[in-house]
């Protein structure tokens, strides 16, 4: 009896021992697997909201690489930019004065495009790749927001050619699975198109007294899901800083 007592203790430390190596390399895959949460923050320079230097501003192609950041949880450091008094250092990193411009691998990074391509390849997860086929959905809506913003003329055909392409994301959402682009799970192109419809929900409501017709029922259901990303709350601007970042682009 004493012989099966002993056996019995030694089985059960062996599959003890078993189960915490097991538990340590599970748990050293998942650090090996999500390298971010060991970095230091990724530094971001953003534009700063126009009259309020210390508030992030209204730039939607910031706001979409933070998206990006956002949703895969990678921390990131924030460098708020005054495009209108641009720093030296600032200058030194992007000759051009654009943002959004990323520290990656000790590189500075410009152009949204790029910076979220990186990012998705650097931490692939959760994965935001969009279908192939998905991609270009929604992509003239934000030039033609903007030309119809701009417009002094009501029959210049601005108004037409925007409602255009609100019709065409409607017809997509419409006979695909939503409430995103792709489907169920947000990806790249959602995070794309998210700061430019707020900034035509916010812009067009202000200047032109224009919202999204009711006839889009599927646009005006999406603008809602992507204003609703937990994401989204937390790398927004305040309207103010919208319209105040389009005053002069309206009133040149």
């Amino acid at each position: 009896m004493a012989k099966i007592s002993v056996d019995v203790l030694l089985f059960s430390v062996m599959l003890l021992v078993s189960m915490i190596s097991t538990a340590v390399l599970a748990d050293d895959s998942a650090v090996r697997n999500n390298k971010h949460y060991q970095n230091k923050p990724l530094e971001v320079c953003v534009k700063a909201a126009v009259g309020a230097p210390h508030v992030l501003g209204d730039c939607p192609f910031s706001q979409r690489v933070l998206l990006t950041l956002e949703e895969k949880s990678v921390p990131y450091k924030l460098h708020l930019i005054n495009l209108s008094h641009k720093p030296k250092w600032f200058l030194d990193i992007s000759p051009q004065g654009k943002v959004p411009v990323a520290k990656i691998d000790d590189k500075w990074v410009s152009d949204s495009d790029v910076i979220v391509g990186i990012l998705e390849e650097k931490y692939p997860e959760p994965s935001l790749k969009t279908p192939p086929q998905f991609a270009s959905v929604g992509s003239n809506i934000f030039s033609t927001f903007s030309t119809f913003l701009k417009s002094k003329d009501s029959n210049d055909g601005s108004e037409k050619a925007l409602l255009h392409e609100l019709v065409a994301l409607e017809n997509h959402l419409k006979t695909h699975h939503g409430p995103f682009i792709a489907g169920k799970r947000v990806t790249a192109v959602d995070l794309s198109l998210a700061p430019k419809l707020y900034h035509l929900e916010v812009a067009l409501g202000h200047f032109k007294s224009w919202s999204v017709p009711r006839s889009l029922p599927h646009v005006r259901d999406y603008m809602k899901a992507l204003f609703s990303l937990d994401s989204f709350k937390k790398t927004k601007t305040e309207e103010k800083y919208v319209i105040s970042g389009w005053i002069p682009k309206i009133n040149p």
